[in-house]
């Protein structure tokens, strides 16, 4: 069986994390049993949800386990089967986590899902058309539930989840505004996802101003907050919601070294009869077959563009995930490993 290369949480960050957490071990791969598959992974999915699991403190996922293969989600190909409905040649996505191989249990429901790359490339099945674009439908869909004519606001907009969220809400008839770091992204927002209006936070490094730019982005007030960052952001959105307004809480990326971010007008929620709302994407496999079917005919059309940044080799992941929690990726971090 072939050598596997996996990268190991080696201790947990003090602060803000750093390279020397991973560790990079090879491994042998065991004989397959009844039933397991094993898969050669193409792609690692790099993902925010995963520096909150590296501290062993509460959490809506349980802390990542010192010692064991850092977890996240792959795509790749079965190279060898002892199941009667996986043949070597699937394409496949999963959960096998930051190595070069795994062996999965395939009568377990869930742990492999065969992917048709004929108009979706495999890639994209750990982004637009996986777990991050399901992450924009359900905030979207379920939590603010837009109308025509609406003004959706998303944070982190050039990446997977905004690019989703702005594809599927400009398809609902709303307007939307995305918020993104630099004018690279934002010119990518606006010119390739379609977005009305991007704000480039750079320019925009306090309440004061990041409310003033989204008065101007935002005429008629925010109906619809899809949040990934928190901080000072939210307390300019808080400034500029209408009466009503849905926020779908997703991430705060600027908290997850650990440092508080208070709410400079939390009256405001009670004034604007707001309705905050937060959720984890793997509660709701109910939505996943209703919300990939419209994602996948998204990318398939051409009305939602996904970008891609693909660091290459394994060694490769930890510098690419320190990166994408700083946003110097642009679009959906990815590790090609084939």
């Amino acid at each position: 069986m072939p050598a596997n290369k996996q990268i190991h949480l080696d201790n947990r960050p003090d602060g803000e994390a750093v390279a020397s957490n991973f560790k990079l071990v090879t491994a042998e791969t065991p004989a397959l049993k009844d039933n397991q598959v094993l898969v050669r992974h193409h792609y690692m999915s790099l993902d925010p949800y995963m520096r909150g699991r590296m501290n062993d403190s509460k959490s809506y996922a349980q802390p990542q386990p010192l010692g064991q293969v850092m977890q996240g989600g792959t795509a790749g190909e079965v190279v060898e089967s002892k199941h009667p409905k996986y043949a070597v040649g699937d394409k496949v996505v999963g959960f096998g986590g930051w190595q070069e191989y795994s062996v999965v249990d395939a009568s377990q429901p869930g742990a492999l899902k065969k992917v048709d790359t004929t108009q979706v490339p495999l890639s994209h099945y750990l982004g637009a058309v996986g777990m991050p674009g399901v992450t924009a439908w359900y905030g979207l869909v379920k939590i603010i539930a837009p109308k025509a004519g609406e003004t959706m606001v998303v944070t982190a907009a050039s990446g997977a989840v905004g690019s989703a969220f702005g594809a599927l809400a400009k398809a609902r008839g709303c307007r939307v505004v995305g918020i993104a770091g630099g004018p690279d992204k934002c010119r990518y927002v606006t010119d390739e996802l379609g977005f009305d209006a991007c704000i480039d936070y750079r320019q925009h490094p306090d309440v004061k101003s990041m409310s003033a730019a989204l008065k101007e982005a935002c005429p008629n007030g925010i109906d619809g907050y899809f949040e990934n960052v928190g901080g000072y952001i939210f307390d300019a959105v808080l400034l500029r919601a209408n009466a009503f307004s849905r926020v779908a809480l997703c991430g705060m990326i600027a908290g997850y070294d650990g440092q508080p971010l208070p709410l400079a007008n939390p009256a405001l929620i009670l004034i604007n009869r707001m309705k905050i709302e937060g959720f984890i994407v793997s509660e709701h496999m109910e939505v996943w077959p209703e919300a990939l079917a419209e994602l996948g005919a998204l990318v398939a059309t051409g009305k939602l563009r996904p970008r891609e940044s693909v660091a290459q080799g394994i060694e490769a992941a930890p510098e690419a995930f320190l990166g994408l929690l700083k946003g110097k990726n642009f679009g959906k971090q990815l590790v090609k490993l084939i």
